[in-house]
């Protein structure tokens, strides 16, 4: 045993030595050390760590710009992990990765296999993801469900896929090389494809992939054409994903060629009908058609597609399914089915598909006979979201039949969310709350007009969220809400009620929502109080209710983290101490508040004040060490910041619109606000000057509406102002004198809504790198013959139908002006 201690003791002090050394080796860089540490955490192999530190990767040549350990890191992945990894190669830095698009781009290449394990295909590639995300290949966007890639690590899959992939544009060479597979571009960047040409040697691609940007570019001539020869003549493409390619409006025949074909992708494109031709395609797996807003019916030869695994067509005006739909046995994915007249046959179609994840049923009023409702046979497929939707303009003749169609509807207990909109039964079955649906965590109901109680939801155990909205015939909330348990909604955190028009009482058991922590309350405009029991809120929101009073026991301030109330007059906020309140939002109410008083929000990092009518004043006796940003808009009555000036060490941005009796800025802001680093005051006319004490130096960003203001920036800024960029808006003059000298530190200028302005001195722009001008219909052309400084490079311009024509590519008179600039929007 000892023996045992003493060799463990070695080994950890072995291993320590070596990662030491390994650590030496990644110089410090967080990304590197990240991911070696992901590498050898499940590795205790004394042998293995060795080899990692003797390996010859970490004196990779200096011409090769890729850091060892992100390569060592790369090499020790499985097989079929790098081929996931690498074919990201095919996107530019800073993409937002949608994981549920990126894992059939996966399926469609056949990079997933099959495991005993897991026989679901999507699974395996939710695995394969979560794997490269636990070793730091891919990192958690800040945009929820979505995710990005390191630019190191987006370097690092270019390098290993060589020239298997080329991104246009960003990689070099006008020809791609006969070994590229998979190619991408983005709709900005069609301007730089030469037709066909670039393609000539790449024969045998693979992939061909639209980046989704969702911007309006300027088209060009024979569009048409090239999709046409596209089809052609890559016979050999896998994946073919015009995603946002908003120009194309028809997809030829020639589509029927492609047999290897495996995912096709037009969603945000504006074609009307599909070919019959696609139903040649027998190795299709893939068909996405979402947002195609022009697309009325999906193909009669769709059935023929044997082996389709997923079809999406959400927010098109499809209404109804194809001829043999139930055909498609290896169907598992499908967004929407739409319920034709005929329901007994369209619900048979349904029953035989074995279908997994998310599924909204459409027009279930077509549902005539209850008996139907069975043949789709949801209890037996294996959903995790269902949506069932009834259409709004239906009026039923017999609400039991609804409610026995809904009956029949029942999913599995598998069902962790629900949605029910424009249900016209006056009940709901029992299986909706008697914890049939075990699993749901999050439940919607909308639009359900004719039920005249609330059923006893908090029966639900596993539920976490619920919203109510339309709910016309609701009068009061009481127990019939809650159930006979003795917690009610033991697992809600979040609740929302949106558009209740008769709502007007809520009565709460106090051994409710022990969990809830979000509560939503909007056009409510009867309700006259909350329930006095939802205590441990962190977050309130309250909009459109008219008749509303909080009283000072219904909320308890200590918890409040975020307050949002907006067009409700009668809601009071007791100015009490709030002890870890972060953001503040008064949008049109609150009328009886006249003094802002900041110390009672000490934690407050985010505070916007809006439409307040009586707000005279914001009021501060010590130093505020959490505020950040602080919005004032439209508040008539508003006179003055804190006499001694506004103390706030960390605010970070100011902006003031519309407040027209507001006579001077804070005072002493380079000192009592160091860290400011934007400030926005638009449509305040008495404003006319700074105060006395400048602006610190770390202002970046400008946005002001006085020509007074913009005058005097050169005097008021330090001499080493950070102020790069600057917004010129609402300003009321025909032409910007050739008098006024801008900071010579500014690289972005933005003029917009100047709808008097003429004439524009483009000397003034010869330090600039960016320029937008935007909804100054006056200002008719670009300079006649300088042109626009050569240093710009990006050019956007907005609403001047003129102008607009003047810049079209390429007959436009000003084209020649702008034609060189590298990133230029038009719209």
């Amino acid at each position: 045993m000892a023996a045992e201690l003493v060799g463990g003791a070695l080994l950890s002090a072995f291993l320590q030595e070596i990662g030491r050394r390994i650590v030496e080796k990644c110089k410090g860089l967080p990304l590197a050390l990240k991911t070696i540490g992901s590498l050898l955490r499940t590795k205790s192999s004394s042998s293995y760590w060795k080899s990692v530190l003797e390996s010859d990767i970490w004196d990779l040549p200096k011409e090769v710009e890729i850091i060892p350990a992100l390569l060592l890191s790369y090499q020790n992945l499985p097989s079929h992990l790098k081929r996931c990894f690498a074919y990201c190669a095919l996107f530019p830095k800073d993409y937002e990765f949608d994981k549920k698009e990126l894992i059939l781009l996966w399926m469609a290449e056949g990079f997933l296999h099959h495991s005993k394990q897991i026989k679901n295909v999507q699974e395996i590639g939710e695995q394969y993801f979560d794997d490269l995300l636990t070793r730091s290949f891919f990192l958690q966007s800040s945009f929820i469900r979505k995710f990005v890639m390191h630019d190191l690590m987006n370097d690092l899959a270019k390098y290993v896929c060589a020239d298997f992939c080329f991104r246009l544009k960003f990689d070099k060479g006008n020809c791609i090389p006969k070994t590229t597979r998979h190619f991408s571009f983005a709709s900005a960047d069609l301007r730089f494809f030469d037709d066909f040409g670039s393609l000539t040697d790449a024969k045998r691609l693979r992939s061909f992939v639209q980046i989704t940007n969702y911007a309006i570019y300027p088209g060009f001539p024979g569009q048409f054409e090239i999709i046409r020869e596209l089809f052609t003549k890559l016979k050999f493409l896998r994946v073919l994903s015009l995603n946002g390619y908003s120009n194309l409006k028809e997809v030829p025949d020639s589509l029927g060629d492609l047999k290897h074909l495996h995912s096709l992708d037009l969603s945000h494109t504006n074609i009307e009908k599909l070919p019959d031709s696609i139903g040649l395609l027998y190795n299709l797996l893939i068909l996405r058609l979402n947002y195609c807003s022009c697309l009325k019916e999906l193909p009669s030869s769709l059935h023929k597609l044997s082996k389709l695994r997923c079809l999406e067509f959400e927010h098109t005006e499809v209404t109804k399914m194809p001829m043999h739909f139930g055909e498609l046995k290896n169907l598992h994915v499908l967004d929407m089915f739409c319920v034709s007249r005929n329901s007994e046959f369209s619900t048979k179609q349904l029953g035989g598909l074995n279908l997994h994840g998310s599924l909204s049923i459409n027009e279930v009023q077509n549902i005539v006979n209850p008996l139907d409702a069975l043949e789709a046979k949801l209890k037996n497929k294996h959903l995790v979201e269902l949506k069932l939707i009834w259409n709004s303009n239906h009026i039923p003749d017999d609400p039991r039949k609804e409610k026995e169609v809904l009956e029949n509807l029942q999913p599995s207990n598998k069902l962790e969310h629900f949605s029910i909109k424009g249900y016209c039964g006056t009940q709901f079955p029992s299986w909706v709350f008697d914890n049939s649906l075990s699993n749901l965590v999050s439940l919607q109901l909308k639009d359900c007009k004719y039920c005249l109680c609330l059923p006893p939801l908090g029966l639900l155990s596993s539920l976490e969220t619920i919203e109510i909205r339309g709910f016309d015939g609701i009068v009061s909330i009481g127990a019939e809400f809650y159930g006979s348990n003795s917690s009610s909604f033991k697992s809600l955190e979040i609740l929302k009620f949106y558009n209740m028009k008769e709502w007007e009482e809520w009565e709460c058991k106090t051994t409710s929502f022990p969990r809830l922590q979000r509560l939503f309350v909007v056009q409510c405009p009867k309700l006259k109080g909350l329930s006095e029991q939802l205590l441990h809120l962190k977050e309130l929101y309250i909009e459109s209710c008219d008749n509303l009073i909080i009283s000072e026991h219904s909320v308890d301030a200590s918890a409040l983290e975020c307050l949002k109330t907006a067009s409700s007059p009668l809601v009071n906020i007791p100015m009490t101490h709030y002890d870890f309140i972060e953001k503040m939002t008064i949008d049109d109410g609150c009328d009886s508040l006249t003094i802002f008083q900041l110390n009672f929000f000490p934690m407050l990092r985010l505070l916007h004040l809006e439409g307040c009518q009586n707000l005279q004043r914001i009021s501060q006796e010590h130093a505020h060490y959490n505020l950040k940003k602080m919005t004032m808009w439209k508040c008539p009555q508003f006179e003055s910041f804190p006499s001694g000036g506004l103390s706030a060490p960390w605010l970070q941005i100011i902006s003031i619109r519309e407040v027209r009796n507001l006579k001077l800025l804070p005072k002493l802001m380079q000192i009592l606000l160091p860290s400011l680093t934007e400030l926005r005051i638009i449509n305040c006319p008495k404003v006319e000057k700074f105060a006395d004490g400048g602006l610190s130096s770390k202002i970046k960003d400008m946005s002001l509406s006085s020509l007074k203001l913009i005058a005097s920036l050169r005097e008021t800024l330090d001499v080493n102002t950070c102020l790069k960029k600057l917004s010129i808006e609402y300003l009321d003059v025909e032409s910007f004198p050739d008098e006024v000298l801008l900071p010579p530190s500014l690289t972005s200028l933005t003029i917009i809504r100047c709808r008097n302005l003429k004439k524009l001195d483009y000397k003034l722009l010869y330090h600039l790198s960016s320029l937008e001008l935007g909804d100054c219909p006056n200002l008719q052309c670009l300079p006649e013959e300088e042109g626009l400084p050569i240093a710009i490079s990006s050019l956007t311009i907005w609403d001047f139908p003129l102008l607009k024509q003047r810049c079209q590519n390429p007959e436009g008179e000003d084209w020649g002006k702008i034609g060189h600039i590298e990133k230029l929007i038009i719209r």
